[in-house]
């Protein structure tokens, strides 16, 4: 009875060890992040970044690999391109303002300027890195909520984030990986305001000395990134407001830009 009584207090002062060293503060756990991520000091070197790959959606009918080049640069400038056979759709975020691109009924680009919800949501987006990176200089706070067990039994720090302004958000960081696991916000779409969109990160590699996830899941999407590009030079007019369609005469097409060749550090 001793031997047993002693065998149980000393799993339980080892499970009470464990707890207590997972009972660690947010700012310990964004720190755990970072280190994982490549240090702050690398990501502050980091200014623009490129993705290449393809899409895969749900409501596509056939496996069909879509391709997409997504620019970004600091602090929230973003140029996202899909080419779906002879159609492409493309949205620009200059830091203030938004635009959509698509073909329209004559053939020709049609533009949509973003709603103020979606404008105001693209400012808040750290698309470079994530509001984890440098987050007290960015002006974001961070509470430790607990340890949630998520699919297939990992368990990750939950997170709460305050935004610069009030904007809340929550974030899922592994317990044994230190990387992101899973990232709520707001849904921007007028059909489902305010509804939590999830996004799932998995299969990290080291791009350039910072660590990068190269599957990106959402709801309905799952981006694949084939290839990375960091700090290349993107052209100023990226992200600048698309220029009105010619009717007669020139192209009005929209082409992926140069940049998926430019050089710069990646595969």
């Amino acid at each position: 009875m001793r031997c047993w009584l002693f065998l149980l207090a000393l799993a339980l002062a080892q499970a009470s060890a464990a707890e207590k060293k997972l009972a660690v503060t947010a700012d310990e756990v964004i720190s755990r992040n970072v280190a994982a991520r490549g240090g702050l000091e690398a990501w502050r070197k980091v200014n623009t970044l490129v993705y290449l790959g393809h899409l895969e959606r749900d409501d596509l009918k056939s496996a069909a690999r879509v391709p997409f080049v997504l620019q970004m640069k600091r602090p929230n400038l973003t140029r996202f391109e899909v080419k779906e056979q002879f159609n492409q759709y493309t949205r620009i975020f200059d830091g203030q303002h938004g635009w959509r691109i698509r073909p329209g009924s004559d053939g020709l680009p049609q533009e949509q300027s973003f709603s103020a919800n979606e404008v105001g949501f693209a400012r808040l987006e750290y698309v470079v890195d994530s509001p984890l990176i440098d987050y007290k200089a960015k002006g974001v706070t961070a509470g430790l909520d607990g340890i949630d067990r998520l699919e297939g039994g990992r368990r990750a720090y939950r997170l709460s984030l305050t935004l610069p302004g009030g904007a809340e958000r929550k974030a899922w960081i592994d317990v044994k990986t230190n990387l992101d696991v899973r990232y709520d916000r707001p849904a921007t779409s007028p059909l489902a305001p305010g509804k939590p969109v999830s996004i799932y990160y998995s299969d990290f590699h080291t791009e350039g000395g910072v660590l990068i996830p190269h599957n990106i899941v959402t709801t309905t999407d799952k981006l694949v990134i084939e290839k990375v590009l960091v700090n290349p030079q993107l052209e100023a007019l990226a992200f600048a407001p698309p220029p009105r369609p010619m009717r007669r005469g020139g192209d009005s097409r929209v082409r992926i830009p140069a940049t998926a060749s430019a050089a710069g550090t990646g595969h």
